[in-house]
Protein backbone atom coordinates (compact mmCIF):
# COMPACT_ATOMS: atom_id res chain seq x y z
CA UNK A 1 0.00 0.00 0.00
CA UNK A 2 1.04 3.51 -0.72
CA UNK A 3 0.69 5.85 1.86
CA UNK A 4 0.68 9.67 1.62
CA UNK A 5 1.82 11.91 4.55
CA UNK A 6 0.57 15.49 3.50
CA UNK A 7 3.86 17.83 3.05
CA UNK A 8 6.51 14.85 3.32
CA UNK A 9 5.89 12.86 1.12
CA UNK A 10 5.07 9.07 0.17
CA UNK A 11 5.68 5.81 2.15
CA UNK A 12 5.79 2.13 0.53
CA UNK A 13 3.86 0.21 3.95
CA UNK A 14 2.64 -3.45 3.75
CA UNK A 15 -1.14 -4.51 4.13
CA UNK A 16 0.07 -6.51 7.57
CA UNK A 17 0.11 -3.34 9.16
CA UNK A 18 -2.61 -1.72 8.85
CA UNK A 19 -4.17 -3.52 11.79
CA UNK A 20 -1.18 -1.81 13.66
CA UNK A 21 -2.34 2.03 12.24
CA UNK A 22 -5.95 0.87 12.96
CA UNK A 23 -5.65 1.00 16.69
CA UNK A 24 -4.05 4.27 16.65
CA UNK A 25 -6.94 5.87 13.92
CA UNK A 26 -9.53 4.38 16.39
CA UNK A 27 -7.51 6.15 19.47
CA UNK A 28 -7.33 9.22 17.02
CA UNK A 29 -11.09 8.80 16.36
CA UNK A 30 -12.29 8.89 19.79
CA UNK A 31 -10.07 11.58 20.94
CA UNK A 32 -11.26 13.84 18.29
CA UNK A 33 -14.92 12.73 18.80
CA UNK A 34 -14.57 14.15 22.79
CA UNK A 35 -12.52 16.96 21.42
CA UNK A 36 -9.37 16.37 23.43
CA UNK A 37 -6.86 18.40 21.46
CA UNK A 38 -3.91 17.16 23.56
CA UNK A 39 -4.45 13.80 23.26
CA UNK A 40 -5.39 13.99 19.36
CA UNK A 41 -2.11 15.98 18.59
CA UNK A 42 -0.13 13.01 20.82
CA UNK A 43 -1.93 10.16 18.68
CA UNK A 44 -1.36 11.72 15.27
CA UNK A 45 2.22 12.03 16.29
CA UNK A 46 2.09 8.14 16.89
CA UNK A 47 0.53 7.04 13.75
CA UNK A 48 2.68 9.46 11.65
CA UNK A 49 6.22 8.18 13.72
CA UNK A 50 4.30 4.38 13.29
CA UNK A 51 3.97 5.08 9.16
CA UNK A 52 7.26 6.23 9.30
CA UNK A 53 8.83 3.59 11.14
CA UNK A 54 6.91 0.81 9.25
CA UNK A 55 7.31 2.38 5.98
CA UNK A 56 9.88 2.45 2.89
CA UNK A 57 10.34 5.87 1.44
CA UNK A 58 9.41 6.10 -2.10
CA UNK A 59 12.16 8.90 -4.20
CA UNK A 60 10.82 12.51 -3.73
CA UNK A 61 10.40 12.69 -7.60
CA UNK A 62 8.11 9.40 -7.61
CA UNK A 63 4.54 10.07 -8.22
CA UNK A 64 2.74 6.95 -7.31
CA UNK A 65 -1.05 6.95 -6.52
CA UNK A 66 -1.54 7.10 -2.65
CA UNK A 67 -4.02 4.70 -1.30
CA UNK A 68 -4.53 6.32 1.71
CA UNK A 69 -3.39 10.10 2.51
CA UNK A 70 -2.53 11.38 5.75
CA UNK A 71 -2.69 14.43 7.29
CA UNK A 72 0.72 16.72 7.89
CA UNK A 73 1.52 16.58 11.66
CA UNK A 74 0.56 19.80 12.73
CA UNK A 75 -2.75 19.32 10.48
CA UNK A 76 -5.42 21.03 12.96
CA UNK A 77 -8.33 19.02 15.02
CA UNK A 78 -10.65 20.35 12.11
CA UNK A 79 -9.04 19.81 9.09
CA UNK A 80 -8.72 15.94 10.29
CA UNK A 81 -12.17 16.10 10.53
CA UNK A 82 -12.56 16.51 7.31
CA UNK A 83 -10.43 14.10 6.07
CA UNK A 84 -12.44 11.49 7.99
CA UNK A 85 -13.90 8.40 6.24
CA UNK A 86 -16.26 6.14 8.09
CA UNK A 87 -14.22 4.92 11.08
CA UNK A 88 -10.99 7.31 11.09
CA UNK A 89 -8.41 8.14 8.39
CA UNK A 90 -7.76 4.46 7.96
CA UNK A 91 -10.63 2.79 6.34
CA UNK A 92 -11.80 -0.61 6.45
Amino acid sequence: MIVRIMGEGQVVLADSHVAELDKLDDILLAEMESGDGPGFRTTLHALLDKVRELGSPLPDDSLEPSELILPAPDATLEEVRSMLHDGGLIPG
